[in-house]
């Protein structure tokens, strides 16, 4: 395939489901991957409609070892590389006193948002190198650098999301692939909304606005390597 392929997890809503359709349109080919496959079918529509041609699903749960370590084979005698990872997919887990979590929660936090992206490392990393330019980006969020009462779980999962990838960053400055962070900041997503349930929507950046440049830092022309990419809002006039 001449063009780019790039895979997109967390793909069938929020940030996900935006950012896939942008790399669509800019002219990549997608690999969806999240667990709803029904949401993923009615992507895949909307990318055909608007680009003539089709993404590739991938209905999976990224807790499933097995899954993933499956995932690389599967890639490889299709594609034979991946020049693209939009690793997004997260969840926001129990939010409360950290004595009150329970243990299934916040291992499971931790599983999706930290231990699953090791994984996708481990098993996508041969590809990303047989790429002339591969390119890896990783969601993480302000709770990491900023860290906030009742939120333990979820800003321990983001801050070591973010030394994790700090490390693979400077493991890779000697090599084609660059590797870096994006963080979406507020946004009108339903993650957002279970954690802030009385927060306007109105007053937020949609999606779609948001990874307005998550195609750009996919791309080959974008060699920063272990930055932490920040959306920010047009400054008002």
């Amino acid at each position: 395939m001449d063009r780019r392929i790039v895979l997109v997890t967390g793909a069938s809503k929020g940030l996900g489901r935006a950012a896939a359709l942008a790399i669509a349109r800019a002219g990549s080919h997608v690999i969806l991957l999240a667990r709803s496959e029904a949401a993923m079918v009615r992507l895949d529509d909307e990318i055909r409609t608007e680009t003539g041609r089709s993404a590739s699903l991938i209905p999976m749960d990224l807790r499933d070892n097995a899954s993933v370590d499956r995932l690389a084979g599967a890639l490889l005698e299709r594609f034979g590389r991946l020049d693209g990872l939009f690793a997004n997919a997260g969840v926001l887990g129990s939010l409360g006193p950290l004595e009150s979590v329970s243990p299934q929660s916040f291992a499971e936090t931790l599983e999706t948002n930290l231990i699953a992206n090791w994984r996708l490392i481990r098993a996508l990393h041969p590809l990303l190198r047989a790429s002339p330019a591969g390119r890896a980006l990783f969601t993480t969020s302000g709770a990491a650098p900023r860290p906030r009462a009742f939120w333990g779980a979820y800003a321990a999962s983001k801050a070591g999301l973010e030394a994790m990838i700090a490390c693979y960053a400077d493991e890779n400055e000697n090599t084609p692939l660059r590797i870096n962070l994006f963080d979406p900041g507020p946004t009108r997503t339903d993650m957002r909304f279970k954690a802030m349930p009385g927060e306007d929507r109105s007053l937020l950046p949609t999606p779609e606005t948001v990874v307005e440049r998550v195609p750009d830092y996919l791309s080959a022309e974008f060699t920063e390597n272990g930055r932490r990419l920040a959306y920010l809002p047009p400054a008002r006039i």
